[in-house]
């Protein structure tokens, strides 16, 4: 496919993706500071795309670049991240793209540190692959089993970490949005 065909196919590309998402022109317009106009034309396949322009329309409708100029697929769709050490656990990252929502693999060694809780902006989500996860939130002291979960808003301080009988492995997302709280575990036993 020569670049003018692909070319070609963005503008009904990109009408698809709006009106599936049922986006009117003006929203997008006031989304990313293009003109309604400058949209219209892209959109009838009378303005050539540019990356000027591409580049606010994905991120208003939350999509990969390649998702709106039809890029073909680019091989093994495998992610081969490199772990990362911190703190003295091991992070294994599964999204590629910056910023929005990150999702990691984590191992964390069986400890018997004090939880030391923090707080910052963002949200979280945890899921537990095996052992058992700790999670100190507030007022909140819960223990987490394979299979269970849990979600909070991370500027309430909070600690995690392995409830201390091994290493705990469990998948983590974190990212900007904000809801309400809702976990799912039992009260960590009382000394």
């Amino acid at each position: 496919m020569s670049t003018e065909d692909v070319l070609a196919e963005v503008g009904p590309r990109l009408r698809r993706i709006r009106k599936e998402r049922e986006v009117t022109l003006a929203a997008l317009s006031q989304a990313t500071g293009i003109s309604v106009s400058t949209l219209s034309r892209l959109e009838s396949g009378l303005r050539r795309p540019s990356l000027e322009l591409l580049l606010p329309i994905a991120q208003a409708h939350q999509v990969p670049l390649d998702e709106l100029v039809g890029a073909p697929p680019v091989g093994d769709p495998r992610v081969r991240a490199e772990p990362v050490r911190r703190h003295g656990r091991t992070f294994w990252p599964l999204t590629r793209q910056p910023g929005g929502l990150q999702a990691y693999k984590v191992l964390e060694p069986r400890r018997t540190e004090e939880p030391e809780p923090r707080s910052h902006e963002g949200y979280e989500w945890l899921y537990v692959l095996s052992g058992r996860l700790r999670l100190v939130l507030g007022e909140h002291d819960v223990v987490l089993a394979a299979g269970e979960a849990a979600e909070f808003d991370t500027r309430v301080p909070h600690w995690f970490g392995s409830a201390g009988e091994g290493p705990v492995e469990f998948l983590s997302l974190f990212g900007p949005q904000g809801e309400r709280m809702h976990v799912r575990a039992r009260p960590a036993a009382r000394a």
